[in-house]
């Protein structure tokens, strides 16, 4: 097999911190045979040097661009907008399968220029179970940020912290809410549990069960809803504008954790926007009075722990990076997508692909 080549990129979002392999993991690649080249990132949460003194080679930010064809480019969040054509394989969070603006425009640049998107979103196992995911941190974060907002104690702009810190917030006292939490059992749905509990909150929990037959009237008698359901299929939307214009709504905020804004699959479009560092909460009703906040990178503002989970868990699949198994399911699903758009030219694993490919 020849040799894998993983390059990771410096992320062009400046309130992007994490990374998808921390030094300690990228140590056991290199170990492995794998040769991994880490580019320059001033904000990466992890200095470079620490990535060169375990064998890693260094790169300028941005150069990933004329790297080898056969390096598989490794980051987490959206690509700029040049170049045009991608003649790599890509390993990130495309958010590209479910018609979100944009998608048409970003795989036809793999197509054109004969690379493949790998979405981490899409590495699973057999049972369609993710691999590698941030939804822990995303649930915790949006659930922590929703209750300092329904305290009025959210300081903005927010800025990355540590769990401590965090904590020590969530623990001071404050005034009482019911809150809500769907999709409870998941994996982001149990780090906003924890998140809720570390403020003092007790909140319902709904999962499949109760969302079969959802009961608006209940929702909307929560103060606090945190979300974190991501669907890949059309369901009825949890909230809409007419639920949220109900006399007698006591629902006041509201945290979507998974922020699929613009998609025909966005649980709740009661907005058609994502909130931002800066300006992390929306008004969406005056009278009475509903905040949003729905930012779609929240594990960045915990950006030490959330990488070392993830690192932990896609370091297995690195090690295995082979044509079939997860990686192979994401090169499928690509190919999919593309023949959905009436893109594709030629299947991607021989239009710029070489072994396995990344999700």
């Amino acid at each position: 097999m020849t040799e894998l080549h993983l390059w990771l990129r410096h992320e062009t979002r400046t309130t992007e911190r994490r990374t998808p392999v921390v030094p300690s993991d990228a140590r056991r690649l290199v170990e492995q045979g794998v040769r991994l080249t880490v580019e320059e990132s001033p904000q990466r949460i992890l200095p470079t040097d620490e990535y060169e003194a375990v064998g890693c080679r260094v790169a300028d930010a941005g150069s990933w661009v004329s790297a080898p064809s056969d390096a598989v480019i490794v980051g987490l969040k959206e690509l700029p907008d040049q170049p045009g054509e991608l003649r790599h394989r890509h390993i990130y969070f495309g958010h590209a399968y479910k018609g979100q603006p944009g998608a048409a425009e970003l795989l036809n640049r793999f197509v054109t220029g004969g690379g493949a998107l790998l979405d981490l979103e899409y590495l699973a196992d057999e049972q369609g179970r993710r691999l590698a995911a941030f939804g822990y941190w995303a649930g915790y974060l949006g659930a922590a940020l929703a209750v300092l907002q329904h305290r009025g104690r959210l300081a903005t702009p927010l800025l990355p912290t540590t769990k401590d810190a965090l904590e020590a917030e969530l623990r001071s006292p404050g005034t009482r809410m019911s809150a809500l939490v769907i999709g409870a059992m998941g994996r982001s749905g149990r780090g906003a549990r924890v998140a809720l509990d570390e403020a003092g909150v007790d909140p319902t929990c709904w999962d499949l069960a109760e969302t079969r037959n959802l009961d608006r009237p209940a929702l909307l008698a929560h103060e606090l809803l945190v979300n974190t359901v991501l669907t890949t299929r059309p369901v009825p939307p949890f909230l809409t504008d007419q639920d949220v214009d109900t006399p007698g709504r006591r629902l006041r905020t509201l945290s979507d954790v998974t922020v699929d804004v613009g998609s025909p699959m966005n649980l709740l479009p009661v907005y058609d926007t994502a909130t931002t560092w800066d300006d992390p909460v929306r008004r969406l009703r005056n009278e009475p009075p509903l905040d949003l906040i729905a930012i779609d990178n929240l594990p960045s503002l915990l950006p030490r722990e959330a990488s070392a989970d993830f690192s932990a868990a896609l370091m297995p699949q690195l090690l295995d990076f082979e044509v079939g198994g997860p990686w192979g399911r994401c090169l499928e699903r690509f190919d999919e997508a593309c023949r959905e758009l009436g893109l594709v030219k030629g299947e991607s694993g021989s239009s710029g692909s070489q072994g396995g490919v990344d999700a």
